[in-house]
């Protein structure tokens, strides 16, 4: 009976042995199937690697300039008559701005040319007098110191009348300058003097005009860039340069704009095509940049004097470049590498070499071909040969 007892409990004692040896295989097979994600893989993001042409650019903040600005200024003393234009009016060469009051210079051009018309007729007899004195003193009636002084007389009064109309030209464009037109086509802003307030000439500033097409944008770069700039410019002829303008709504939601605040993302950018127009002849030796201006067109006035725009000087096109977004390279001892999604979804990393940016892409000079998928998010997780998912089953786009 004891026998059989002791034999029950080695049989027992076996059973429970081999059952918690079960139990730690399963439990370590599921730790095993957990690190590995069970066969799903880790999840995670991917981009394809796209091939297409880059442009290679230079970025800045840069200012927009009018491509002329005009201080509309009286070239004559006097009082402001009339304004025929409202404030922030376009404005054409040559149309009526302001008008003084005329009756001064009326009254001036008057005078001077009675001045003219007086002086005139005594010319003509001066200049009879000393032609008949001048056949006397031949026949020997008078002596020479007379007709010498008639003769005086008569040149005198010949510079008097030249004198005369000089001053009736002056006083017509005196006259003239009462009535402000504008020199140029452009933007006209406020009105800086008002209808009876008395005007000073070549001091009082009346309004300014800005000309807004074209346009000038200027910014500044780094001095190590100009070598760079003038070669790309020599070889290609012309460098554009691209304006990021600000666009945004016009109205709040509904129609009403009074005490709406613009959510941050109203803002997208337009880039605004002009060429590279001017680089200056020195650097700035405080700074270390160069000056550079952009012209546009500004057929829309989307450039506004004074705003200040993202800039970018693209130097050349780079062709059948690859890129990937800038969120897929790593950096790790040897250099920079992305993590490659092979065909049985495993991963690899890959070193590559880094080219320019462009945005939120980056150029892969070697390591890459086109078409072949990177991670773009998950990478903590991963190490090579590791099973991967793609999220939602959709890729990110370049």
């Amino acid at each position: 009976m004891t026998r059989l007892r002791t034999g029950y409990i080695f049989i027992l004692t076996a059973a429970l042995f081999l059952t918690a040896a079960c139990s730690g295989d399963g439990d370590k097979t599921a730790g095993v199937k957990a690190q590995q994600g069970e066969g799903a893989g880790v999840p995670v993001l991917v981009a394809s690697a796209e091939q297409k042409d880059v442009p290679l650019q230079l970025h800045a903040v840069g200012n927009v300039e009018a491509y002329s600005t005009v201080e509309v200024k009286p070239q004559v003393d006097g009082e402001l008559d009339r304004i025929f234009f409202k404030e922030g009016d376009d404005v054409r060469k040559g149309d009526m701005l302001f008008l003084l009051d005329a009756r001064p210079f009326e009254y001036a051009l008057r005078e001077a040319e009675a001045n003219v018309a007086r002086d005139t007729a005594q010319m003509k007899k001066a200049k009879e007098d000393a032609r008949r004195y001048e056949d006397l003193v031949h026949r020997g009636v008078v002596s020479e110191q007379q007709y010498e002084q008639y003769r005086a007389d008569y040149e005198t009064l010949q510079a008097a009348v030249r004198a005369d109309a000089a001053t009736v030209q002056k006083a017509k464009l005196d006259l003239d300058y009462c009535s402000i037109r504008s020199p140029i086509d452009g933007r006209i802003g406020e009105i800086l003097v008002n209808e009876g307030n008395t005007v000073e000439k070549r001091k009082t500033v009346l309004a300014v005009i800005n000309q807004m097409k074209p346009v000038y944008v200027s910014f500044s770069l780094p001095e190590q860039y100009l070598t760079d700039i003038r070669d790309y410019l020599a070889s290609e002829g012309s460098l554009g340069v691209y304006a990021d303008i600000p666009k945004g709504k016009s109205s709040a939601p509904g129609g009403s704009s009074e005490g709406y605040s613009a959510p941050d993302d109203r803002t997208v950018a337009e880039p605004v095509l002009g060429e590279l127009s001017f680089i200056n002849n020195e650097v700035n030796e405080a700074t270390g940049t160069i000056m550079l201006k952009g012209i546009f067109r500004n057929e829309e006035e989307s450039l506004w004097p004074g705003k200040f725009v993202n800039v970018s000087l693209t130097l050349t096109t780079q062709k059948d470049a690859i890129l990937v977004p800038l969120k897929a390279l790593q950096t790790g001892r040897d250099g920079e590498y992305v993590f490659v999604v092979l065909p049985d979804s495993t991963v690899e990393s890959r070193p590559v070499v880094e080219g320019t940016k462009s945005g939120q892409d980056v150029v892969i000079l070697k390591g890459l071909k086109p078409g072949e998928r990177v991670v773009t998010e998950g990478h903590l997780r991963l190490a090579p040969g590791v099973k991967v998912k793609i999220k939602d089953g959709t890729e990110n786009e370049v």
